[in-house]
């Protein structure tokens, strides 16, 4: 689970950095979308690189959500009874259900970006729109609802991968004496810096800074 984490991580650093290239005009943005489709030329023919990439991520989001199911049977199967004592901890508070219905949410969302940004069915562009027309018109004010649910699923992105990235960072090994702290805040400081990346491009169409 913590490998897979890792995979997906990287993955939300790289596409939010290729989001705030919509700050820098059409041109810029369209030609880094269309940089994905053609890395790996000539010696890959077009495409072949970013299909990896996405097989790859696909098999991660599986892994991710098998493991963490396989690991709460295992959980409670090693204590189906539970503890007589009620003790408040992040692992069996807001933290547990953040990683329960936050990844639900999440997955939610993942399928209506598909079908909003990359396929354009439920996208004013369409299919034949370019990334950027996609981009503009998908975050229109207009369609503010589409924001609202975008910002909420951020937010809950952010939640998951605080939690998630301290988990990740004790099930490795590495939290533990001095680096304890710094970790968790590597962890916090992380998920806010990719929540606000994440968000700056909404609320950016929206307000009319990226149009």
């Amino acid at each position: 689970m913590a490998v897979t984490g890792a995979i997906l991580v990287l993955f939300l650093i790289g596409h939010m950095v290729g989001n705030l290239k919509s700050f820098f005009g059409a041109e810029t943005f369209n030609a880094y979308a269309e940089f994905l489709r053609t890395m790996g030329e000539p010696l890959l023919p077009r495409r072949v690189l970013l299909s990896l990439v996405e097989v790859v991520l696909a098999v991660s989001v599986v892994l991710h959500m098998w493991s963490a199911i396989s690991l709460a049977r295992r959980a409670h199967k090693a204590r189906p009874v539970k503890y007589a004592a009620k003790r408040k901890s992040q692992a069996g508070g807001y933290a547990v259900h953040i990683m329960r219905f936050g990844g639900l949410t999440i997955l939610l969302f993942v399928i209506w970006h598909l079908l909003d940004l990359t396929f354009g069915v439920v996208n004013p562009a369409g299919w034949d729109g370019t990334p950027y027309q996609k981009l503009v018109q998908g975050f229109d004010p207009s369609r503010w609802w589409v924001t609202v649910f975008y910002v909420v699923a951020v937010v809950m992105v952010g939640l998951h991968l605080r939690h998630g990235l301290w988990s990740a960072f004790q099930t490795l090994g590495l939290a533990s004496g001095r680096s304890y702290r710094p970790l968790r805040g590597v962890a916090a400081v992380l998920s806010a810096v990719l929540v606000l990346g994440f968000l700056a491009v909404p609320v950016a169409v929206m307000i009319g800074v990226v149009k």
